[in-house]
């Protein structure tokens, strides 16, 4: 069985898309309708913008939802898969792929959730770190021992690998904490805000009447969804879940334990560097085979 992964924030790069909007027709023609539905030219910032300009959260998102479900498209009988997920982000490039969302609605909801998330962390000063070498378990209690402050697990991204996101003093004091603990390394990350934490609630109730206002299909194989890593068909299910996945983690290392144990063999990277989501997926498994599109 072969499964489709998408990545999310942090996977793009100055230039992404430009080799294939000038070598490929229909990626072209895709491009060109991303600028007409977004209003705005993205591939101008694309293929000709600064690493800043490509890390502003109203650029990025739907740039890298741009450049993944291209190389999707114009794969054209190649891209077949037994099940897809995405990383975050990623789970909206997943769902379009499969046929759950519409391009032009799948790219009009990240456009609108990019925005929505920016907004959210101009109200409160807030940030993610990633702690290494500690197990997931020690990480969830030591955090419960911080009181007065947000600070949640965000990205379970693989055995000893684990985002944390909360407010700027609550980060701070699980960076201490954790470093005391016995943590190989504790980094913060350079982003503006606590993405997957009760932090986004603004964010995803201004999110939720779009998504609850699109319409969603049967997609053509099991999209794995971040909340809770488990493969659903169901349009209603995955509206719902679409939703939580703002405040919630990503739960990719359960993700593909779940993938792996339902027989998915060969994971496929589609988007960005490609090798954001394949590491990760070999540290959880060293026997699965990944590749990139």
């Amino acid at each position: 069985m072969k499964a489709y992964v998408f990545p999310g924030q942090g996977s793009q790069f100055e230039g992404m898309g430009k080799e294939l909007y000038e070598s490929n027709a229909q990626a072209k023609e895709i491009f060109e309708q991303a600028n007409e539905l977004l209003g705005w030219r993205i591939t101008d910032i694309m293929f000709d913008g600064t690493k800043e300009d490509l890390t502003q959260t109203k650029v990025t998102q739907p740039a890298v939802f741009l450049e993944s479900i291209v190389r999707a498209r114009i794969a054209g009988v190649d891209f077949r898969p037994d099940a897809v997920a995405g990383h975050s982000l990623g789970e909206f490039t997943a769902l379009a792929a499969a046929g759950a969302l519409s391009f032009a609605d799948a790219l009009k909801l990240v456009s609108q959730r990019a925005f929505a998330m920016q907004k959210a962390c101009e109200l409160q000063e807030s940030t993610m770190a990633a702690v290494l070498g500690m197990d997931d378990a020690a990480v969830e209690s030591l955090l419960r021992e911080i009181e007065g402050e947000i600070v949640v697990p965000a990205n379970y991204n693989s055995p000893g690998q684990l985002v944390i996101s909360g407010s700027k003093k609550g980060i701070d004091m699980a960076v201490t904490k954790l470093t005391e603990a016995g943590a190989k390394r504790v980094v913060v990350l350079p982003v503006g805000g606590a993405f997957h934490s009760p932090l986004m609630q603004p964010a995803q109730d201004e999110l939720e009447q779009a998504i609850n206002s699109t319409d969603f299909n049967n997609p053509v194989c099991p999209v794995y969804q971040n909340v809770h890593a488990r493969p659903v068909t169901d349009p209603a299910e995955i509206r719902k879940n679409l939703v939580a996945q703002l405040t919630a983690p990503v739960r990719w290392t359960q993700t593909v334990e779940n993938m792996l144990a339902n027989g998915v063999t060969e994971f496929i990277e589609v988007g960005g560097s490609g090798a954001v989501l394949r590491g990760l997926i070999r540290r959880i498994s060293k026997e699965a085979v990944t590749e990139a599109l």
